[in-house]
């Protein structure tokens, strides 16, 4: 159940699109044939059995008499989703099995549906809640799936529905409906995933929220690397239909830390299916369809590696207790992706020492939209988020432990100087080698212990230094307590240290981040879509 990206939409995948942050290239965008002289294959005739690059009597490099200024007739909307199913296939030689029904929807109407559809299992909200707290993303004052459903009520253009097997495009003027020659063949790319290998089956198999991240930078991977393809066709070789501005304000932007979050496997996806075809075409794209990346550190760095195991056992007291039955056996798994943006995040909004907040749009290629390889977050060799709580109702109280391994020794000391920073950013007077801190004030106000043994690093997080303590007892001599005992060692003593005889938590203040201030204070979002 893919509950945790796609708040609300059940197993639609929904990720966010933003538009351009300062710096980033822009894809290049559909336009109309005749105002660039496009040499388009004149009519001809039909196939005599169908054939790829051919659907519903169109050829892939045909012209379509439509023009959407007035909006799209029954007519015209059949016309345009022939000929895109052509194109699709022609770029993915492969063949559609049966037509894709394209279905209008008011933006109203969707978001009415999205918010039915809502999760209303409280004790997955409280344990959502504490896995998006925990990477500095969503506060206290916010819920994640609020701030979730935000994102997607506002940015969604479109989505493919495994469910029963059509497309829907998301609109604000139903009766006389536009569609963007983008958003229309990435669908397309998800209809012909569900006809040719079950996608609703795909996107619903993993239980984490970097394992959905993995699933899909291959699937949402293959739609943007297909729409790009296409996209950059238009107006050279192939006429597309142009798709007028409705000159409207996108309104307030959703919580950026999600939308780059979500982000991620349209940014680096595509880059992974061409280092895919680059090894063995078309058909070891088949393969990862079939067998998935288990984590988002492989769809970055473009790795077979997999995640190291990672062992806990639980021995929180008085009245602590996880959530055993969300995620896997109480926990999540928010990778290295999700810890790129709680840096990048950090830095933006408060001036965190983490990482430049221009790093994201330092980007290695045109099929790259984002950037989400950092110093602190890369190493990674694998995270479990346990979440915990005490009491019930208004009188519960919450907190998690967070069990990162690295590849490194030095990978673990850069991720716990960054984490540092970001405590330093959100109030905690002097971030040294004590391992115990208190944000006094703020959505992020709690207590936190950073216990380190070589590449393991422990974060353990609660209202009150007493609850940090009542959740994870802190280990003696590396060999556990009367609270209970670790098979993973993932503690070590009171202060353990690294090189040096330090925790690596000597972070500098504000002063080196002078010349990083303002860089992405303005995120445009002209023209943001969300797609599944």
């Amino acid at each position: 159940m893919r509950t945790r990206l796609c708040v609300g939409l059940a197993v639609l995948l929904v990720v966010a699109s933003v538009g351009p942050i300062a710096g980033a290239a822009e894809p290049p965008t559909a336009v109309d044939a005749e105002t660039t002289g496009a040499d388009v294959t004149p009519q001809r005739a039909d196939p005599d059995t169908d054939t790829v690059g051919w659907e519903g009597g169109y050829w892939h490099d045909e012209r379509v008499d439509i023009n959407q200024s007035d909006g799209l007739s029954d007519a015209e909307i059949d016309a345009y989703v022939s000929r895109a199913m052509a194109r699709v296939e022609y770029i993915r030689q492969e063949e559609f099995d049966a037509d894709v029904p394209v279905e209008i929807l008011s933006r109203e109407e969707f978001q009415q549906r999205q918010s039915g559809n809502a999760t209303s299992n409280a004790s997955f909200d409280a344990w959502n809640d504490q896995v998006w707290e925990a990477l500095f993303v969503v506060g206290e004052d916010t819920g994640a799936n609020t701030a979730l459903q935000s994102a997607s009520g506002q940015t969604t253009a479109g989505f493919y529905a495994p469910a029963d097997d059509r497309i829907r495009i998301i609109t604000d003027s139903p009766d006389s409906p536009t569609i963007d020659n983008a958003t229309l063949v990435h669908e397309l790319v998800h209809a012909l995933q569900d006809q040719n290998d079950n996608l609703g089956e795909r996107i619903s198999s993993t239980e984490t929220q970097d394992g959905d991240l993995a699933v899909d930078g291959v699937v949402e991977g293959e739609a943007n690397y297909i729409e790009r393809r296409y996209t950059q066709r238009c107006g050279d070789e192939w006429e597309c239909v142009g798709t007028p501005s409705d000159g409207g304000s996108p309104g307030e932007p959703p919580n950026l830390g999600i939308l780059l979050t979500l982000l991620q496997p349209y940014s680096d996806g595509p880059v992974y299916i061409d280092w895919l075809r680059e090894r063995g075409g078309w058909d070891a794209v088949d393969t990862a369809f079939e067998n998935p990346p288990e984590s988002s550190e492989q769809i970055i760095h473009r790795t077979d590696d997999p995640p190291t195991p990672i062992e806990y056992e639980d021995r929180a007291r008085n009245g602590w207790e996880t959530f055993p039955n969300q995620g896997e056996n109480g926990s999540d798994t928010v990778g290295e992706a999700s810890m790129y943006v709680m840096f990048w995040y950090q830095a933006r909004t408060a001036r965190a020492d983490t990482v430049p907040v221009q790093s994201v749009t330092q980007t290695t290629g045109p099929l790259d939209l984002y950037n989400y390889d950092a110093e602190p977050s890369a190493g990674w060799g694998n995270d479990r988020v346990f979440p915990y709580r005490k009491g019930s109702g208004d009188d519960a109280r919450y907190g998690y432990v967070w069990v990162t391994e690295w590849d490194s020794e030095q990978d673990a000391s850069e991720f716990v100087r960054a984490y540092g920073a970001i405590l330093e950013a959100q109030g905690v007077p002097e971030v040294s080698g004590e391992g115990r801190y208190v944000v006094p004030d703020g959505e992020f106000a709690d207590a936190f212990r950073i216990d380190r043994s070589g590449t393991r690093v422990t974060i353990v997080n609660g209202p009150t230094p007493e609850a940090v303590e009542d959740i994870r007892p802190r280990a003696a001599n590396g060999d556990g307590t009367a609270g209970g005992t670790t098979a993973s060692g993932d503690e070590a003593t009171a202060a353990s240290t690294d090189e040096g005889g330090s925790t690596g938590l000597e972070a500098p203040g504000f002063g080196a981040l002078a010349a990083l201030v303002a860089v992405l204070a303005a995120v445009v979002l002209v023209a943001a879509r969300r797609r599944d």
